[in-house]
């Protein structure tokens, strides 16, 4: 059944191919962004956004125009939320603001506004490092690394014995190890999804995202996804960035199937009150993802600068285990990673981009959050 759907951060990247999705399916959609500089440059209309897409600009902390919004609303998709474990270790108010009291101020306008659903993004960041099995195959949910073992760099997680930890997909129910402020923020608006929707009658669901990739993301912001900076490093012939010795692990998603996985949360039957990692169930290495992305660019010539440095925030290992997912929700990722890398590359190349990742590390390094 087609309904008003209004999706917080609507016009944003992962937004833009929701509301897609969801008017492919027949329903109307309304979105409520602030479209901020620092992802949007200076428009106030995103041109990738679709026509049919009411847009209301405004802040999702605006009560207001928050109720305004929700006006004639069915369901809602919750993904406003300022991005960047980086940039939330210093720009810690604006991120708990944006995150945290935006998710309140929606969830208090909701009272009076009640909707059949909400499905809230939330972010593989929560688990800080992934699920480890130590050397006698028990499982480690708390792996923590001290970067130095013995006077040298040691990047992976290792036992009480010295031993190193070997990462293995992280399903929903290790508990959370949250190592930066944007990751605490992603936990409370989850908890607070789940906490405030059944006492009001509100289904709630909220999707753990892995790295989201795709065309149109915001090339000229250094805090967002790593394949579009990586991205955006290569198009103005520089040097991916990569912290470490690049061998960390993450499981890369197409936003195409991130759409379909919030389209199908909002309407699958009995999940209300879960939670459910949304990745691809592969797993690469920083590393090679950017040599991947160079290629695919035609950029072979340009080798990744592999730093040698840890950004206090990060973490070592984490990819998905999609089970729960595929069983409850019966959703698996589609897109594959070479003509996902392809696709993205053939829409980068006829773009352009403030290469910005050089201040921003500059940015952390002033803080004393690289080491």
């Amino acid at each position: 059944m087609a309904e008003t759907v209004l999706i917080t951060g609507g016009a944003g990247f992962i937004g833009r191919f929701v509301a897609e999705e969801l008017l492919r399916r027949g329903n109307k959609v309304r979105a409520l962004d602030a479209l901020i500089p620092q992802v949007h440059g200076d428009t106030d209309r995103p041109e990738l956004l679709h026509p049919d897409v009411e847009l209301i600009k405004a802040d999702v902390r605006d009560g207001d125009a928050v109720a305004r919004a929700l006006q004639g609303v069915d369901s809602v998709i919750h993904l406003a939320a300022e991005v960047g474990v980086g940039q939330s270790m210093y720009e810690v108010e604006r991120y708990t603001s944006v995150n945290d009291v935006g998710t309140a101020v929606l969830f208090e306008r909701l009272i009076d506004h009640p909707v059949r659903r909400v499905v809230t993004a939330s972010s593989m960041s929560i688990y800080g490092e992934g699920l480890y099995a130590d050397a006698d195959g028990a499982l480690v949910e708390n792996a923590e690394r001290g970067i130095v073992h013995d006077g040298q760099k040691v990047w992976d997680p290792l036992d009480g014995q010295g031993r190193p930890l070997k990462p293995i997909a992280t399903p929903e129910w290790k508990r959370p190890a949250l190592s930066s402020i944007y990751a605490l923020n992603k936990y409370v608006q989850e908890r607070t999804t789940h906490i405030m929707g059944a006492p009001y009658g509100i289904e709630s669901v909220c999707l753990r995202l892995f790295n989201v990739y795709g065309p149109g993301q915001a090339l000229s912001n250094p805090y967002t996804g790593v394949l579009a900076i990586f991205a955006s490093r290569l198009l103005n012939g520089q040097q991916p960035m990569i912290f470490e010795d690049g061998e960390q692990r993450r499981d890369f998603v197409h936003v195409s199937d991130v759409a379909r996985a919030f389209a199908d949360a909002l309407t699958h039957p009995g999940i209300a009150g879960q939670t459910f990692n949304i990745g691809s169930g592969h797993d690469r290495s920083v590393t090679e993802v950017a040599q991947s992305l160079a290629q695919a660019m035609g950029k072979n010539d340009i080798n990744p600068e592999i730093v040698g440095k840890a950004r206090i925030g990060d973490i070592r290992h984490c990819f998905c285990d999609g089970a729960l997912a595929a069983e409850k929700l019966n959703f698996t990722a589609r897109q594959d990673f070479v003509e996902g890398l392809a696709e993205l590359a053939e829409w980068v190349g006829q773009q352009t981009a403030v290469d910005n990742v050089s201040k921003a590390r500059a940015e952390l390094e002033k803080r004393g959050l690289v080491a």
